[in-house]
């Protein structure tokens, strides 16, 4: 005959288990599954756009013109952040240059429009790098608390259990709360990874926002100054200075 305590386990635990237990299962195991694609989706995104950045940028200091950067954007398309704002500043330039200030959208001057351009493509790139954070975050702080409460819905009913049964013995009762614990330990275990890529995500997005800040600026520069590369290496305007350091504090705040 089979020894009841050795019977004892996650097997019999699931054969034990209410429809509350088995739903906050269920709820664990969805949690788990929606995190691991995000960390999946969210992991390769930054590997994929990291290596095109890198590529775009390389290519953007070797050119010798922003007419060359704009050949290349319109050949092979925006694929990163980098060539996506350089993409959208230098077609808002033309568009002013072309049309002026046509609607109230584009009133100003062409500095204050490509300004303005610049920090919405930043704004769309900051939540473009943030989307499914959220998700990740409350999974890393409610998961540990649903298996708790699992936890004490199973030690309640295991302990009606053996006091219904009038056994009330050190062995009787270890093994029924032993098994109520697994809930908290897979709470911690769908937690534990959403927390740690959570965090890695926000730090990576932290220094992309932190390099796009400074791309601005210096493309900014480039349009101010024409797009000639070397004529921007001259030295600027007052007002041109001015306008700089006001694009780097509105794309600070936006990133």
């Amino acid at each position: 005959m089979t020894d009841p305590q050795t019977a004892l386990g996650f097997g019999h635990f699931l054969m034990q288990t209410d429809a509350i237990s088995r739903t906050l299962l269920l709820i664990l195991a969805a949690m788990s599954a929606l995190s691991w694609t995000l960390i999946a989706i969210k992991g390769l995104g930054l590997l994929v756009r990291g290596r095109r950045s890198e590529q775009f940028l390389r290519f953007f200091w070797n050119a010798r013109s922003l007419d060359e950067v704009g050949a290349e954007i319109a050949t092979h398309g925006a694929r990163d952040p980098f060539s996506h704002l350089a993409a959208h500043a230098m077609h808002a330039q033309a568009h002013h240059a072309r049309y002026g200030a046509a609607k109230l959208a584009e009133a100003g001057s062409a500095h204050d429009f490509v300004t303005r351009t610049l920090k919405k493509v930043l704004d769309e790139e900051t939540t473009r790098l943030e989307n499914g954070l959220t998700t990740l975050a409350t999974i890393g702080a409610t998961a540990p608390f649903v298996g708790l409460f699992g936890t004490v819905w199973g030690v309640y009913h295991a302990l009606l259990g053996i006091g219904m049964s009038g056994a009330g013995t050190l062995d009787k009762v270890a093994g029924p709360v032993g098994e109520a614990l697994i809930m908290t330990g897979i709470g911690l275990a769908v937690a534990i990874p959403a927390v740690v890529a959570y965090n890695a995500i926000v730090r990576s997005n932290r220094v992309q926002g932190a390099r796009l800040d400074a791309f601005a600026f210096e493309l900014q520069t480039f349009l101010s100054t024409g797009s000639s590369l070397k004529a921007s290496a001259a030295a600027p305007a007052p007002a041109e200075v001015a306008s700089a350091a006001a694009l780097r504090t509105v794309a600070r705040s936006a990133a």
